[in-house]
């Protein structure tokens, strides 16, 4: 990508240009609001020139030659389906979503809201032409593409019933020891032909801000994700996964939310273990003695609800890149449990839907040892072909895990796109 083109642009019309170049040249979107622990650079993928289909066979070697040739920075998604190839879990559940999608662009736009910094980067006359853009970039704005909510009332694949139920069988699995944390999540379907959702991800972005926003499109199908959750950042072979276990809703005094999260022995027992996980995922890829934990019981808002986390961290080897530690810590141990392969197979026998993209991971790979990835939380995903809209939401579930109230958080972590659904 030999042109590269420094440019000064605010938040608002940078949001603008991704519309913009989103409509006009089938863009990919990842997008970071301000003012997160999990903040990163937004990144524009323009006019995508070059794919890998990602398969239930395809191997480390055929993505890093993907990812690490040439062309640029490697956007796209995994799917939760390819870890549990990964995982050697197997599942007589069909689905037409792919395993993943990577592409390269013909131009990629770097993005930091904090210095307003816009570089610029790819074909020289795609670059001229995303400057034209910019300069009449308030043409553009306050213009944004209007969704058309769903006027039928969504298909759960888990209802309230059957999802206490199947809290209770998760606690029985625990006092039999086949798991000792794991996440239960239903799906929620509208049937929607005419829906547009690229518009759907930019109503959520502009009314519900979050660390990590991404839309990708794969074929027939729309993801519209807007994650809090970082899955692993690879910086100058800095490694940094934030794990989100804990949650508590907002309801009047923010700070007696905080002090019942932060002192909640069960949503603290959630944190730990899944913070022992992870460190085991990311240790056998790190140097020796580098992994560490940072920040525990860190707390952040987003929408109404107070999520817990932790910061993770560790050193790269030197013989080993960003994808080694990638495919050997997928699926994200926050969405899957632990022991992470027996509560993955737990979660395929008592979940009636696939997940598809959701608890997969939307991920950037610039080279083999700078990479950036979300936890597909908080995600969505529209078949054109059919007209469905899909979306997900879970807890994790522990000894101490009370079936109703995992319920009632299950459904507040689907509130903002229930509310955005009903307008």
């Amino acid at each position: 990508m030999p042109c590269v083109f420094p440019i000064s642009l605010d938040p608002a019309r940078f949001d603008a240009l991704a519309e913009v170049l989103a409509v006009r040249h089938q863009a990919d979107l990842f997008l970071s609001s301000p003012g997160y622990p999990g903040e990163t650079r937004s990144f524009i993928g323009v006019a995508p020139c070059a794919e890998l289909i990602i398969e239930e066979d395809t191997g480390s070697e055929k993505i890093k030659e993907f990812a690490f040739g040439p062309g640029g920075p490697c956007m796209g998604f995994l799917s939760y389906t390819y870890g549990m190839s990964l995982r050697g879990v197997n599942s007589e559940k069909k689905t037409e979503f792919p395993y993943g999608h990577l592409k390269k662009y013909r131009a990629v736009v770097k993005y930091d809201a904090a210095s307003e910094g816009l570089h610029l980067s790819g074909e020289e006359k795609l670059c001229r032409e995303t400057i034209q853009y910019i300069e009449l970039i308030d043409n553009y704005l306050n213009k944004e593409l209007k969704f058309k909510p769903m006027c039928s009332e969504p298909e759960v694949s888990l209802g309230r019933a059957a999802y206490e139920a199947g809290v209770a069988e998760i606690l029985e699995r625990i006092r039999d020891g086949w798991t000792y944390q794991l996440n239960l999540s239903t799906r929620l379907t509208w049937q929607s032909h005419d829906l547009d959702p690229l518009a759907l991800f930019l109503e959520l972005r502009r009314d519900y801000p979050a660390p990590f926003y991404g839309y990708v499109r794969s074929g027939a199908y729309g993801v519209v994700s807007s994650s809090p959750e970082r899955f692993i950042q690879i910086k100058d072979g800095q490694v940094l996964s934030q794990p989100i276990k804990g949650t508590a809703r907002v309801v009047g005094d923010e700070s007696e939310a905080y002090r019942s999260l932060v002192d909640s022995s069960k949503e603290c027992a959630e944190l730990s273990m899944i913070v022992d996980l992870i460190r085991n995922d990311v240790s056998a890829n790190c140097e020796y003695g580098s992994v560490r934990v940072e920040g525990h019981k860190f707390v952040f808002r987003v929408d109404d609800l107070l999520q817990m986390y932790a910061n993770v961290r560790g050193t790269l080897r030197s013989d080993r890149d960003c994808v080694d530690l990638l495919l050997d810590a997928f699926p994200g141990g926050s969405v899957t449990g632990c022991p992470k392969q027996s509560s993955m197979r737990i979660i395929e026998e008592l979940e009636p839907h696939t997940r598809d993209v959701f608890c997969g991971s939307l991920l950037i790979i610039e080279d083999e040892r700078n990479m950036d990835s979300s936890i597909a939380i908080r995600t969505a995903v529209y078949d054109d072909s059919s007209g469905q809209l899909d979306y997900w939401a879970g807890s994790g579930i522990v000894i101490a895990s009370d079936p109703g109230l995992e319920y009632l958080e299950t459904m507040a972590k689907a509130g903002k796109f229930l509310q955005s659904e009903s307008k």
